[in-house]
């Protein structure tokens, strides 16, 4: 099988977030990077796919020369290459505009599975998965939880609310993305580290691809972002103790939602 999972960094967990002056996005500067958590889980399953049956594992990802960092990681966890579309937009980025970079970047090759995370851990829009599909034209599932691959075909596990589960038959190719918890990822080894450095990373540019970072600057406008203001507020409950207790019963139910 041939396996593009398509990759992001993302802020670290543990980053100080300080805003920029025109509190529009977070000081670059500030942040130290890692790979999206629910994309180390794509990757993770196209590793075992390509364990099982054969074939290629390829690593997409979209940003600047920063991101490498995450191509590296997963190339050392076992992806055969990488492609890396070299964009500097950073936050107005828009998820189209995301999808439409990989869909011209990989469009020359013909790919039996594509892979995404669910979603960022940084916007979490759980878009882009999808509009890659679309822009290739390839039907897809979303929240998968399980995946077999039986005479040709896809069987595939969805996480549905209310702890419910659904298997959907799909054919190849396909594009499934992958939720959090659907397998136990890898640590890079010694020796996958050392071939790292040698394995194939493509260099594409949005203009290269025929791309407009403007367009999705228009699209997409990010007026403020703020850190939420933490209040304290004391209420007291009066009336007999039995009304009381059923007052604050409720309030724990409806308000705090702890009950």
């Amino acid at each position: 099988m041939k396996i593009l999972v398509c990759v992001k960094q993302v802020p670290a967990k543990d980053s100080p977030l300080r805003l920029t002056e025109d509190s529009t996005w977070i000081r670059d500067a500030d942040l130290s990077y890692e790979t999206n958590e629910p994309d180390a889980f794509a990757l993770e399953e196209a590793l075992r796919l390509k364990e099982k049956h054969g074939g290629e594992v390829v690593v997409a990802s979209v940003g600047p020369a920063r991101v490498q960092q995450a191509i590296r990681e997963a190339l050392s966890k076992g992806a055969d290459r990488a492609i890396h579309i070299d964009d500097d937009s950073g936050s107005k980025l828009d998820s189209f505009f995301t999808a439409q970079l990989i869909a011209e970047a990989v469009r020359s090759e013909a790919f039996d599975l594509v892979l995404t995370g669910l979603q960022s851990d940084d916007l979490g829009f759980a878009q882009s998965g999808v509009i890659l599909a679309e822009l290739l034209g390839l039907p897809h599932a979303t929240i998968i939880m399980e995946v077999e691959v039986i005479d040709g075909r896809l069987k595939v596990k969805r996480e549905l609310e209310g702890g419910w589960f659904q298997w959907v038959e799909m054919p190849l190719p396909s594009l499934l993305t992958i939720q959090s918890g659907i397998n136990k990822p890898r640590y890079a080894t010694l020796k996958g580290i050392k071939a790292a450095k040698t394995k194939e990373i493509r260099r594409v540019t949005p203009a290269e691809l025929g791309v407009k970072p403007d367009e999705a600057a228009a699209r997409n406008q990010l007026r403020r972002i703020y850190v939420p203001v933490k209040t304290k507020k004391t209420e007291f409950i009066e009336g007999p103790p039995k009304e009381a207790a059923a007052k604050l019963v409720e309030k724990l139910q409806r308000e705090a939602r702890v009950l």
